[in-house]
């Protein structure tokens, strides 16, 4: 890890010690993703890597929430569902990886996926972020 990083209490360490090699060495702020409805922990989540916008919607509750700012692209996508690759499960633990410039706004998103029936982890999607400020990203896990 990052001396400047900061981990999500919601996040695993094995999904955070993966984001952490799958990102650059920029400082970043990885939040694990928390149902508002239930508290659930387990999600499908959909999303278009070419738009740079993700869901997830709550295998307990069935809530869904935007990841990020992926609400204000979300028409354009062309959206599909993640599947884990080695056992084709939909079920993960999500957590978001928020790359932070020199100047303290985020710079990229990156979505870590760990399935909950293999613990097969990996990145399904990410995207630069070119405006600010971007505080507000930090609570959109």
């Amino acid at each position: 890890m990052h001396a400047d990083d900061r981990v999500d209490e919601a996040v695993t360490p094995e999904l955070a010690s993966f984001l952490r090699t799958a990102v650059d060495d920029r400082p970043m702020v990885i939040a694990g993703s928390v149902c508002a409805a239930c508290g659930g922990r387990a999600f499908a989540l959909d999303f278009d890597e070419v738009e740079g916008v993700a869901a997830r919607e709550c295998h307990g509750c069935e809530a869904r929430a935007f990841i990020a700012d992926s609400a204000e692209f979300w028409e354009e996508a062309d959206t599909g569902t993640a599947v884990c690759f080695t056992c084709d499960g939909e079920d993960f633990e999500v957590a978001v990886a928020f790359t932070m410039g020199d100047d303290g706004t985020v710079r990229w998103i990156t979505i870590g996926l760990r399935c909950t029936r293999d613990d097969t982890v990996d990145v399904f999607a990410d995207w630069k972020i070119d405006y600010a400020p971007t505080d507000h990203l930090l609570t959109m896990a």
